[in-house]
């Protein structure tokens, strides 16, 4: 389950930031010129590799989150489990034979 959903997030960031890239290349293109659009593009690239590492980290602090939150449930999960069972071992301990002495003495 952890897995898919980090494979989700990563693919869509992946998909989303080459999406950036190639209108921001293809806007500063048609909108400048050809001639214009080549020094624009190398200040564009800049812009794009800062927005590209920004993205990345954020993914990551996120893909990180989401793994530990998953670990934490999980972990409560099987904790809660423990306890019901050990609950309900010390309860049939507690109740151990009495209801069958109480039904022969009667």
């Amino acid at each position: 389950m952890v897995v898919e959903i980090v494979v989700v997030v990563v693919v869509v960031v992946v998909v989303v930031v080459v999406v950036v890239v190639v209108v921001v290349v293809v806007v500063g293109i048609v909108v400048r010129g050809v001639v214009v659009a080549v020094v624009v593009v190398e200040v564009e690239v800049v812009v794009i590799v800062v927005v590209v590492v920004v993205v990345v980290v954020v993914v990551v602090v996120v893909v990180v989150v989401v793994v530990v939150v998953a670990v934490v449930v999980e972990v409560i999960v099987v904790v809660v489990v423990l306890i019901k069972i050990i609950i309900i071992i010390m309860i049939l301990i507690c109740i151990g034979p009495y209801p069958y002495k109480a039904a022969q003495s009667a």
